[in-house]
């Protein structure tokens, strides 16, 4: 079957993102399309990048890249949680994300974001992060207003409609997931980028 990872894209103390993320998960249990587990950045302590060659290279050899690496590698397609941090994602997701590269090849992503107004802006800069790791993105996403989708900006209560976006982004995520499988199953690891 079809491995979803859910991922908390925050470690901030008192973040918002864990609730919302368990929102996610609770929606997507309710579907038969694809296993959906979450998966907290926070359990990985990971530290600014310290490997000492490129993640394209695949020779990992601290003990959380390969932990991060393992975890990442099991599933199909993830839906990223993430915050807007300065019309950006959080540093500690970037920072997570730029530990891995075939790990992440030939998968698909979805996203559900909050902020100001909605979290667009940090999307649209993990666009482009999950295009150079070659990634499929899809269309459909979620933006949760901090305004209107939670109470005093922390009390979590999203919106009735929020729901069907949820399982919009999530019908298109396990239809891409899936379809990647094969592409998957016929490659290897990609060729190193210069620079990485």
């Amino acid at each position: 079957m079809t491995r979803i990872g859910i991922i908390i894209g925050s470690t901030r103390p008192g973040r918002n993102g864990e609730t919302v993320a368990r929102w996610v998960h609770e929606i997507a249990s309710r579907r038969d399309d694809a296993h959906y587990e979450l998966v907290d950045i926070k359990d990985f302590h990971l530290p600014h990048l310290d490997e000492m060659t490129p993640p394209s290279l695949g020779q990992y050899t601290q003990p959380h890249t390969l932990r991060w690496a393992e975890k990442i590698a099991s599933f199909d397609g993830y839906v990223f949680v993430t915050p807007e941090y300065n019309h950006s994602t959080s540093g500690a997701l970037k920072n997570a994300i730029d530990f891995l590269y075939a790990e992440w090849n030939n998968k698909a992503a979805g996203f559900v974001s909050y902020g100001s107004v909605g979290g667009t802006r940090a999307v649209e800069h993990l666009r482009l992060v999950v295009a150079e790791l070659q990634m499929a993105d899809v269309r459909a996403q979620v933006a949760l207003s901090l305004f209107t989708d939670f109470e005093n900006f922390s009390l979590f209560k999203p919106g009735e409609h929020q729901v069907g976006a949820v399982n919009t982004m999530l019908d298109q995520l396990a239809a891409w997931s899936g379809a990647l499988a094969t592409l998957r199953s016929g490659t290897t690891m990609a060729t190193p980028q210069s620079g990485a």
